[in-house]
C-alpha cells in the first residue's frame, strides 16, 4: 500500500520507499546507479475554464499546457505558485543464488493529492528481470542475458569496469526504477 501524499512532501521519495520496501531482503547490489533531476517553474497564467496553464521555467522560457480533466484541484492553483517536477531513475544489479528461475516482474504505483489541496501527482514504475549471463563482450562493452522466455538480450554497458563484477553462467537480477512527482507550492 502506498502512503497518502502530503501537500508539501517529496512524492517521488514516498513512492520509491513504497516500491523498494519489498527489496529489503535482497543482497547488496554489485552495480548500482541512480540520478535525480528536479526543476521548478512559476505559474504565469491560468484559465480554469479552458484548463490551460502557462508556466515560466527556470531557464526563462514560457510554455502553455492543456491540463487533463483528471487534475481535480486545478482551481487551487494561483498565478505565482511554483510547480516542482522531480524525476528519479535508478538501476541495481544483484547476483542471485544459482537455480533461481529467470523471470520478469513489473510493478507500478501512483497517487494524487487529496481533493481541495494543491494539485500533485506521483507515479513510479519498477521492472525486475532475473536472467542468466550467457556472454560478456568487453569490446562492445555489453553483456548478453538469457531471459525467462529463453530469448537472448544484449545490454550495452556504460562502465566497462562493471563487466568484471559478473561472470558467464551467473544468474543476475536487474531492477530498474523510475519515479516522477509533480507538486504545486506557494512561493
Amino acid at each position: 500500500m502506498i502512503p497518502r501524499i502530503v501537500n508539501k512532501g517529496s512524492y517521488a521519495l514516498v513512492l520509491l520507499t513504497a516500491l523498494w520496501a519489498g527489496c529489503a531482503s535482497e543482497p547488496k547490489p554489485v552495480i548500482e546507479r541512480s540520478k535525480l533531476m528536479s526543476d521548478t517553474a512559476t505559474v504565469e497564467a491560468i484559465d480554469v475554464g479552458t484548463r490551460q496553464l502557462t508556466l515560466k521555467g527556470s531557464d526563462g522560457r514560457i510554455a502553455t499546457f492543456d491540463v487533463d480533466e483528471q487534475v481535480k484541484n486545478l482551481p487551487q492553483v494561483e498565478v505565482g505558485d511554483h510547480v516542482v517536477v522531480d524525476y528519479i531513475e535508478g538501476v541495481a544489479v544483484y547476483i542471485v543464488k544459482p537455480g533461481k528461475a529467470p523471470s520478469v516482474a513489473v510493478e507500478q504505483a501512483s497517487d494524487v493529492a487529496k481533493r481541495g489541496d494543491k494539485p500533485g501527482i506521483a507515479a513510479a514504475h519498477r521492472i525486475t528481470l532475473v536472467a542468466v549471463v550467457e556472454e560478456i563482450d568487453e569490446n562492445a562493452p555489453s553483456v548478453t542475458l538469457r531471459g525467462p522466455d529463453g530469448h537472448l538480450l544484449e545490454i550495452k554497458v556504460s562502465d566497462p569496469d562493471n563487466l568484471k563484477k559478473v561472470r558467464v553462467g551467473e544468474t543476475v537480477q536487474i531492477t530498474y526504477t523510475q519515479a516522477l512527482a509533480v507538486s504545486v507550492h506557494k512561493p
